[in-house]
């Protein structure tokens, strides 16, 4: 049977992208963007609520989604699934897609007055620190999809080893107590490969934890039971987490590196929590957004910053600027994906179902 609150939590969570890069437009903690507005605390305040759990959400949901696809497919199809869905539209979307976010980075921060085309050359060739938040190379919010592809290969071999292993964890034996400290695991294998502020470790870890604890029936049941004192101390944690960097300053240093990940964890596990209680179950909304969740993911950001880049030039209203920049970006998403999924090139370059 299919867990419809698995793919409702995906789906749901890449819509969270339209406010959150939105957000960053205008965040205060010093991060720059390929737009930069004022510094505003409330949307700033947006973006620290969310950051900490909705990024480790989707690679443990991955992980989950793994061992269920592995239970129908064999590691040659199911590397071949990841090729195409993954591998594919992350070329496409680095060659297509992305420079359109360098090229208007270029104009706002260094009032380049090129063709998008010299532009293109620039984001092969100009020195960058990956973000591409000021021109230059930089996979922009594909890195996800990056991630993903390579944590899928590595864990693969892992994976189909533990499938065929008589000694796996006994879910009925964890409870919610020996669940939670399950994110030291997370924290310790976060030093491993942290590439600007994203571990490979980390991400690796959460993966791991999806395939071969959350994807368990009786986990998730024990997640449904608990998933209101799990959400309390999730949003107990997030309010003081808001405090420690909004009014006490204190946002670094090893005890508050160990207080993010455990706010990420108890986050994770009460939106699974509450998703299985409430998400399970599926009509032509749901099954839509499945469908077009990768895609948007792809294209989202892209029409964010295009559409930054001239509202900000057009009025000075920070509230008129939020709303257009995240309604006008939803709309030429989603046009976008019905424009591609009907093009068969579109189609396989983008890895977009029929």
């Amino acid at each position: 049977m299919r867990r419809y609150f698995i793919d409702n939590l995906r789906w749901l969570s890449i819509l969270l992208l339209f406010p959150y890069h939105t957000c960053m437009i205008y965040n205060n903690f010093g991060e720059n963007f390929y737009i930069k507005g004022e510094n505003i605390p409330l949307l700033s305040g947006f973006i620290q609520i969310n950051y900490t759990w909705f990024m480790p959400l989707l690679f443990v949901i991955a992980g989950i989604s793994t061992c269920y696809a592995l239970e129908r497919r064999t590691p040659k199809q199911y590397i071949k699934d990841r090729i195409c869905k993954l591998f594919l539209p992350l070329i496409s979307g680095i060659l297509l897609i992305i420079p359109i976010q360098t090229f208007y980075a270029e104009k706002f921060h260094n009032g380049y007055n090129g063709g998008y085309f010299y532009q293109y050359i620039l984001f092969f060739t100009k020195k960058t620190d990956l973000t591409g938040y000021t021109g230059g190379f930089t996979p922009g919010q594909l890195w996800f999809i990056l991630y993903l592809f390579i944590i899928s290969l590595v864990a693969l071999p892992i994976a189909i080893k533990y499938k065929n292993s008589s000694k796996k964890i006994l879910a009925n034996k964890l409870t919610i107590l020996k669940i939670l400290p399950m994110f030291l695991i997370v924290w310790i294998m976060s030093l491993i490969l942290n590439i600007g502020g994203k571990s490979f470790g980390e991400y690796f870890a959460l993966f791991m934890i999806g395939y071969m604890v959350l994807s368990e029936d009786t986990i998730q049941m024990k997640l449904e039971k608990n998933r209101w004192y799990l959400f309390g101390g999730f949003v107990t944690l997030t309010t003081l987490n808001l405090l420690f960097q909004n009014v006490w300053n204190y946002s670094s240093g090893i005890f508050y590196d160990i207080f993010s990940h455990f706010i990420s964890w108890i986050g994770i596990l009460a939106i699974i929590g509450v998703g299985k209680h409430y998400l399970d179950f599926h009509n032509k909304v749901t099954k839509y957004f499945t469908k077009a969740s990768f895609p948007i993911y792809i294209f989202h950001q892209s029409w964010i910053v295009l559409i930054a880049y001239y509202i900000l030039k057009i009025t000075s209203s920070i509230v008129i600027q939020v709303i257009v920049i995240i309604s006008g970006s939803f709309i030429l998403t989603i046009l976008t994906y019905e424009i591609f999924k009907r093009i068969s090139a579109t189609r396989f370059l983008f890895g977009i179902k029929e």
